[in-house]
């Protein structure tokens, strides 16, 4: 079995505050580089149509159930598959910096010297070792995107910005964003609403649909699982009723958390006076679990089990009567 050891630093500042942690050179700002996890093509989740989603690196809050860890720096990290692991060797000869050495049958690495540049999975046959954070230029992944015109064209789909939180990569998502619309391509944004109210009210003119997370009404709660409080949140989501956005909020369920009685109600009483009726709810899972020890971090819910469908469906009817549409599914 590897072990590998990492230390983790979280990064609170608000998004046009921020600094990325691990860009190349000063050239990332001004939004020509992005730093982006994964895109996924072909999602039917997040957004109407067939739709590509970014994931981009980076996020203010640090959620108890958060099933991407792997987004939430805003730099490059290391994932290491313990189970695919031969202990070859051959990461520890590719290292550059000495980070890395076998010790009693183990894979040890020596964050003080990592500099996460790589040359480690490159040099791993097996694909223990993986890079979770690509840097892109708004022109590489517009290219890219540009792959999937036709079924964005068929079905009514776009493109999905998600991370993370996209809004911590201000310039980058400001820009992709207007570039997207430029072209008529539908665009959505999946937002946890930590972000400076200027910067939100500059991108939506360029968002067709905002994925709104909205976790906890209780400010003390919020704080506690989420590591900020939702004050900021809650005033955007009221600025973006005001500029008479497309809004679709989305309520993580997650069961002793804020799937009570008085949670819902106080959900429900703010979202109506917003006059936001659309509401998604995703209740919480296991998925990302594994993630976790790949980044050898501590998931805070280890034994928590899923809210049933029962469940689920009786905060759905309570809020449907209340005057929401609501859809249950999707991931929390």
């Amino acid at each position: 079995m590897s072990k590998i050891v990492y230390n983790f630093i979280s990064a609170m500042s608000f998004p046009e505050q921020g600094v990325d942690l691990a860009a190349p050179n000063r050239s990332a700002a001004g939004g020509r580089l992005g730093l982006i996890f994964d895109v996924m093509r072909f999602s039917l989740h997040d957004g109407p149509g067939i739709r590509t989603t970014v994931f981009l690196k980076g996020c203010p809050l640090r959620c108890w159930w958060c099933h991407n860890p792997e987004s939430q720096r805003r730099a490059p990290e290391l994932l290491q598959f313990t189970d695919r692991c031969t202990l070859c060797g051959d990461c520890v000869a590719a290292c550059p910096y000495g980070a890395l050495h076998i010790e009693n049958g183990a894979l040890v690495s020596d964050p003080s010297l990592c500099r996460t540049s790589g040359e480690c999975v490159q040099a791993c046959a097996v694909e223990a070792r993986r890079m979770a954070g690509r840097w892109v230029s708004v022109e590489e992944i517009l290219a890219e995107l540009a792959r999937d015109q036709i079924f964005f064209d068929e079905s009514g789909g776009g493109v999905t910005l998600s991370g993370g939180e996209p809004l911590m990569q201000p310039a980058f998502a400001e820009r992709l964003l207007a570039e997207l619309h430029a072209r008529r391509i539908h665009t959505v944004l999946d937002t946890c609403g930590f972000a400076s109210p200027q910067l939100l009210r500059r991108v939506s003119p360029n968002v067709d649909l905002f994925h709104y997370d909205l976790k906890l009404m209780d400010s003390a709660k919020h704080e506690f699982y989420t590591g900020v409080k939702n004050s900021l949140i809650l005033s955007n989501l009221e600025l973006l009723a005001e500029l008479g956005s497309a809004v679709i909020v989305r309520m993580p369920i997650v069961p002793g958390i804020n799937d009570a009685g008085e949670d819902v109600a106080a959900a429900s009483a703010f979202l109506r006076d917003l006059r936001l009726t659309n509401v998604d709810l995703l209740p919480y899972h296991r998925i990302g679990g594994d993630k976790y020890s790949r980044l050898h971090r501590e998931y805070r819910l280890p034994d928590l089990a899923p809210p049933s469908a029962e469940h689920m469906e009786s905060i759905a009817a309570r809020l449907r009567a209340d005057g929401f549409t609501v859809r249950v599914g999707g991931i929390s």
